[in-house]
């Protein structure tokens, strides 16, 4: 049946035979990379010069259309105007046979049915026509098995098909409408939002490509898709996208901690202190002192935390506790507060470093505990208050000693404006505060060291495979100026800090082993490290160094990402403070010197900028500035001197 010059379909598309060699077939057919376009469409592009491929095949590769074709070139350009009115009157006609109205027809029957003389170049041209009509539907059954036939459709869903057929070429026109506005740059309407379902996912990270910034002709990238959202009004300039940017969730992590266990723990006399900032609510340490042995009590969700449980898991795909204006997204669960922060029950229950000194004030001995302790709550202010008092003048005094050792041992000390940024959750009214510097931070920051220095030394002491912090010795140079310009310089000078299963010296603390674990609540490796403490003293199996580091590194580069977040949401608040401050001056401090050119830090921004002055500044001499150019799509301002 199949011969010479005979139209064949070819995976659902025109092809002709070209020759025929036992069982096999030269077939020639429109090139693949224009395949798939429909017959309309083909005769459209027939202007253009076509590409054409030929292909030897077997007969059940193709199915049979008609015989006696001229050419693919002359299949591919047929055009009949009249063809859907043919088609319609061919419907009209078997459906008014009620007994012909239910049965399959041949493609061959149509084809007759809508001229016998219909030319047999048109044959592709009218099978597609009958595959888009309304009239007509392809039996994909038979067609399975090298049968073409169609069944009438009944009135009903005709009139479905066509409703569908309206409502798309109306949302069609509605789009192509919409993307007129977007590329002119016209205020879009409130319907306007369905379409930018893309254009907010490009924006957010969560896609590299959007169709509706393609078919605006507007490039693809992140900043464009902000830019636009912004400009039509889809976002308001208080939109935060970037702890979804880099992959991290706005919630906190939902599965609960069991609450914490009484049994085996050590009843610590006396009371112990959590000092901290006045903003924090989620207080994981606490210091005391009981005239032999300085005490830091650490939360201790690692007694119920199972390694490589689902909250581990969960905890080390976080890495961290993010942290930005809006709030908090806790690396555990809402409620560990509750049940784990000290100071929040009558009695906390925690992982206790008990350390003792030697005649030098080092750190002579170190035991782990687990205990229960009695802790009173003071924020920075109150305790510098009670700082000459009986219960935390020792601890002061314990803090300027042990400062006094680490900076003998070459310790850095590095002290740069600090701010606090708070967002009004209703009116997204940003507040910018520097934070006051207190000495009982001092007292916070040495009893954190040292616990890290004395859970360093119990490991090693117990040969307990441990993440250990390390960072190389900087080179400082000798001419480092005074004031902030210094502490610029100097903070240039330090070298990044690395974690390994090795104790080696911790330069910039001046401390010859050092680990983290004062923050189990909101660190993942302070969470492993007290897994390990934990799974010593239980005598439970300890973790390899090769699963230790695995799952650091794992905590490491989610808590990294943690990091750039907090830091691009910071600077997100702090353009938009400025916006909503369009008046606002500042002092900016000159830092470093470049030729007309200088950087300054702005100590009530913490910010630091590159500012040509209206004339020469010495280093740490300041000068007024305001924002000359706020870019919140990406995240820089320019600052100009003011007098």
């Amino acid at each position: 049946m199949i011969q010479k010059k005979s139209l064949v379909l070819y995976k659902k598309q025109p092809a002709v035979v070209t020759e025929v060699d036992g069982d096999k077939y030269t077939i020639e057919f429109r090139a693949v990379s224009a395949a798939g376009v429909s017959a309309a469409a083909s005769s459209a592009a027939s202007a253009k010069t076509p590409q054409f491929s030929v292909q030897k095949v077997r007969e059940k590769d193709i199915i049979f259309l008609i015989d006696g074709v001229s050419s693919i070139q002359s299949v591919l350009s047929f055009e009949d105007k009249n063809i859907l009115k043919q088609i319609k009157e061919v419907y009209e006609l078997i459906i008014s046979d009620e007994e012909e109205a239910s049965k399959a027809v041949s493609f061959s029957e149509l084809k007759e049915l809508v001229s016998s003389a219909f030319p047999a170049d048109g044959a592709w041209f009218l099978y597609d026509a009958l595959l888009n009509s309304f009239e007509f539907k392809l039996d994909e059954e038979e067609m399975k098995h090298g049968k073409l036939q169609f069944f009438p459709q009944t009135e009903d869903s005709i009139k479905s098909m066509q409703k569908k057929m309206e409502e798309k070429e109306k949302s069609a026109a509605v789009r192509e409408e919409f993307l007129s506005r977007l590329k002119q740059k016209k205020l879009i309407l409130p319907d306007d939002a369905k379409f930018m379902v893309d254009v907010e996912a490009l924006a957010l990270g969560k896609s590299d490509k959007s169709k509706t910034l393609q078919d605006a002709e507007i490039k693809q990238t992140q900043e464009n898709a902000h830019k636009i959202l912004l400009d039509t009004g889809i976002w308001e300039i208080t939109r935060n996208p970037y702890p979804v940017r880099w992959g991290l969730s706005m919630q906190s992590a939902t599965e609960s901690l069991p609450s914490p266990q009484k049994e085996e723990r050590i009843a610590v006399e006396g009371f112990a202190y959590a000092i901290d900032s006045e903003y924090s609510n989620d207080p994981d340490d606490a210091v005391g002192w009981d005239g032999t042995y300085l005490w830091v009590h650490i939360a201790d969700p690692a007694s119920t935390v199972i390694p490589d449980s689902s909250i581990d898991k969960t905890a080390r795909a976080r890495g961290a506790t993010l942290y930005i204006p809006e709030g908090a997204s806790r690396m555990l669960c809402e409620s560990v507060l509750s049940d784990y922060a000290l100071g929040l029950n009558n009695v906390s229950y925690a992982l206790s470093f008990r350390i003792k000194f030697d005649e030098n004030g080092a750190v002579e001995d170190c035991a782990v505990l687990k205990t229960e302790v009695k802790v009173k709550r003071l924020s920075y202010a109150k305790a510098d208050e009670m700082k000459d008092s009986e219960e935390l003048h020792p601890l002061f005094e314990i803090a300027k000693k042990n400062e006094e050792r680490r900076k003998k041992a070459g310790a850095v000390s590095i002290t740069l404006p600090e701010i606090h940024i708070s967002v009004d959750r209703d009116t997204k009214k940003v507040e910018i505060t520097e934070d006051e510097r207190y000495e009982s931070e001092d007292v916070v920051r040495e009893a954190m060291l040292l616990a890290g220095e004395g859970a360093a030394k119990f490991a090693f002491k117990n040969n307990i495979p441990f993440p250990y912090v390390s960072q190389d010795k900087p080179e400082i140079p000798k001419d480092l100026p005074e004031g902030l310009a210094g502490q610029f310089k100097l903070r240039r000078c330090m070298r990044k800090r690395n974690v390994g299963v090795t104790p080696s010296p911790h330069a910039g603390l001046g401390i010859s082993m050092y680990s983290q674990v004062t923050s189990p609540l909101r660190r993942y490796g302070d969470l492993v490290a007290h897994e390990q403490l934990h799974a010593f003293l239980d005598k439970k199996e300890l973790l390899t160094k090769d699963i230790m580091l695995e799952r650091i590194s794992a905590g490491d580069a989610a808590a990294a990402a943690c990091k750039n977040a907090e830091r691009n949401s910071n600077l997100h608040w702090t353009l938009v403070y400025l916006l909503q401050n369009p008046d606002w001056k500042g002092e900016a401090v000159c830092v470093e010197q470049k030729g007309n050119q200088g950087v300054f830090i702005i100590p009530s921004l913490a910010q630091e900028t590159l500012l040509t002055p209206l004339s020469p500044v010495a280093l740490n001499k300041s000068v007024t500035v305001q924002a000359a150019k706020i870019d919140i799509v990406n995240l820089t301002v320019t600052y100009r001197q003011v007098k």
